[in-house]
């Protein structure tokens, strides 16, 4: 129960009442975080501009290790796990195991200790709701949190933190607010983040008609992608899904056009090491392809670099000066540097490409014939230049690894969202060797079943494209995971499970997986993806539920499960240090690691039970009148086929 954000009183058997209006102690707390966010340190808004190079200027690295500005966060930042870690694993107390007193014996020794990632899925809305729920009740500033049967401080234990689609808008928005809490964003007094009542669609309500509202919002986001097709870069459809996106995400006037990714990395928060490592993940698709394969290559986002460790590219550029023409690596002597072409809401864009996705299964939709067709051409359109992607021309590893980059000869680089070659969970990050994660906490929000449901999907696609004969996974490891039968008709997608619980079955490091797949604890959060709107109370018990599902209600469907987490927490490090393992975390173990058994026959419907009391919120957000939105929709697809 999360009864900061929501009242909820727990019961006997595990079920819960609930209120889902939010109490008045909000109205104070941690809000001031929303107006200290990251720089608007673009030179002029959305548009890239063209400017002298600094004096070292910018080049490529390779991928065979870590940057230097990540290394040197790293001590920062790990020093800074110590002491919530240390709290944390006090309050979990596991029977017979002194955990602050195992921290200060290792606190010397860096490579001893824990070193965790948490990983927030795709899934629209529904992820980056279900995932704020995961990440508020990891959050030891949330109210509550810290109390017996709470996880509050996993999130200021943890070293990175990614996202991807859905859960790389919830990542962004936090980072880009400053590190904002859940609770703030949801409660912010300006109205201004997270009002998904209103459809991206449609726009922010500020108030009279709606409908010009709307139009007054288009003309803004056209504005902005035109200055930027004017000051000569290629525009796609995810600058307008960007600076729609910016809008709910970013608090800042018009979506803040011009706060850059990279400015992250130049917040006292994040320098001093206080915040975990944000990456995002996108897919590049080849140009003239249309397929995404297990083989694609993966791309990420941090606050200093955008790159790949894959082996096609296997390379890195400053982010800060994407947009710039390199050409092998380099820039020539003459040419200038582009900055503020990493807009946040465009970097969000490539990770969650969902308008997209929308656009593609028109034809599965409810909207009338006529809204059909302007789809239809718009589809024609952009498709003729591949412009249904992210564009990052120049393509910054132009004539960069000639013989193994299928993008080496093509001056075009283009992004799709990162789960569209069905590695919906961000892990890819943190299983490279060089960041050395020990366990990952996959929270899955993924709509694989027919009900919209996870059922391990995106960990079976990272599993074999990590065994794929093309060397793809370049010396990363990952546990052995199951087929997507087994995970349904075994129940492994109704509950946590652990993967890689046994390291010895593998040669290199190897992280533990922590899965975490949404099931409904209070709330049926298995919404569509596809539905771009929530009403403030669905949006509310969405985020009630994905914080029961990573405490198990708190502990009450389970009353050893905080133990469990800080066994997982300790699992490889406990090895690495040669300390006995607890009995209760041997116990922990044998109830929630995956035991090696299969059961691949086709599984019945997937429909879970609730595993608390359900909540009721004021109206469905599946029955919500869509005419406004069907009119608003056709006149932006007719605006972006005269703009494209």
């Amino acid at each position: 129960m999360i009864t900061r954000l929501f009242p909820i009183a727990a019961c006997c058997c595990g079920e819960f009442k609930f209120d889902p209006q939010l109490p008045a102690y909000y109205a104070s707390a941690n809000l001031d975080a929303l107006y200290r966010r990251a720089l608007p340190n673009a030179p002029d808004g959305y548009t890239p501009e063209h400017l002298d190079c600094p004096a070292n200027r910018p080049v490529l690295r390779s991928a065979e290790r870590l940057s230097s500005n990540e290394s040197s966060w790293l001590d920062a930042r790990r020093n800074k796990t110590l002491d919530p870690m240390r709290d944390l694993l006090r309050r979990i107390n596991i029977p017979n195991f002194d955990g602050p007193s195992y921290i200060d014996r290792n606190a010397n020794n860096q490579s001893a200790l824990p070193n965790i990632g948490i990983a927030v899925s795709g899934g629209g809305y529904r992820a980056l709701t279900n995932g704020a729920g995961a990440i508020a009740a990891f959050d030891s500033r949330e109210d509550n949190s810290t109390s017996p049967g709470h996880l509050g401080g996993l999130l200021q234990s943890a070293t990175y933190l990614g996202g991807l689609s859905g859960g790389g808008w919830l990542v962004g928005s936090l980072f880009i607010n400053n590190f904002s809490t859940v609770s703030a964003l949801l409660n912010d007094p300006s109205h201004t983040v997270w009002q998904f009542d209103h459809s991206i669609i449609e726009g922010p309500d500020a108030g009279g008609v709606q409908l010009l509202d709307t139009a007054s919002y288009f003309h803004k986001i056209e504005d902005q992608v035109s200055d930027k097709a004017d000051a000569g870069f290629n525009r796609s459809l995810t600058d307008y899904w960007g600076r729609a996106l910016s809008f709910q995400l970013i608090n800042a006037t018009d979506g803040g056009p011009g706060y850059t990714w990279s400015s992250i990395a130049l917040a006292d928060n994040f320098n001093q090491g206080n915040t975990p490592f944000p990456v995002l993940v996108a897919d590049a698709r080849a140009p003239d392809e249309t397929v995404i394969s297990g083989n694609s290559t993966v791309y990420e986002f941090n606050p200093y670099e955008f790159g790949t460790w894959d082996p096609t590219t296997f390379a890195f550029v400053p982010v800060e000066y994407l947009g710039s023409n390199f050409s092998g690596g380099v820039l020539a002597p003459s040419a200038k540097c582009v900055r503020g072409f990493d807009n946040a809401g465009y970097v969000m864009g490539p990770s969650s490409s969902l308008f997209n996705q929308f656009l593609l299964q028109v034809n599965t939709t409810s909207i009338p014939n006529f809204a059909k067709s302007f789809i239809t051409d718009l589809l024609t359109s952009v498709g003729k230049d591949n412009n249904d992607i992210a564009d990052y021309s120049p393509n910054p590893f132009y004539g960069y690894h000639n013989s193994t980059s299928r993008n080496a000869q093509s001056n075009r680089l283009t992004l799709v969202d990162g789960g569209e070659d069905l590695q919906n969970i961000p892990l890819h990050p943190m299983i490279q060797p060089h960041r050395q994660v020990d366990v990952i906490f996959a929270v899955d929000s993924s709509a694989d079943t027919d009900n919209y449901w996870p059922n391990g999907t995106s960990l079976v696609a990272t599993y074999e494209r990590n065994l794929n004969t093309t060397g793809i996974g370049n010396g990363t490891s990952f546990p052995s995971i199951p087929d997507t039968n087994t995970f349904v008709n075994l129940g492994l997608n109704n509950h946590p499970t652990f993967f890689g619980c046994n390291s010895s079955n593998t040669s290199s490091i190897t992280p533990l997986i922590v899965y975490l797949p949404n099931s409904p604890y209070v709330f049926q959060s298995n919404i569509s993806t596809f539905t771009l709107s929530y009403n403030t109370t669905t949006r509310n018990a969405v985020v009630q539920n994905g914080y029961d599902v990573v405490t198990m209600g708190n502990a009450t469907v389970d009353p050893q499960w905080p133990v469990c987490v800080g066994c997982a927490i300790l699992s490889r490090s406990l090895e690495r240090t040669g300390t006995k393992t607890p009995d209760a975390c041997t116990q922990c173990f044998e109830k929630y690691c995956w035991d090696g058994k299969t059961s691949s026959a086709k599984p019945p419907s997937y429909e879970p039970p609730f595993k608390g009391q359900a909540v009721k919120t004021s109206a469905s957000v599946r029955q919500r009148g869509d005419v406004l939105v069907t009119v608003v929709a056709s006149a932006m697809v007719g605006m972006m086929m005269v703009a494209l």
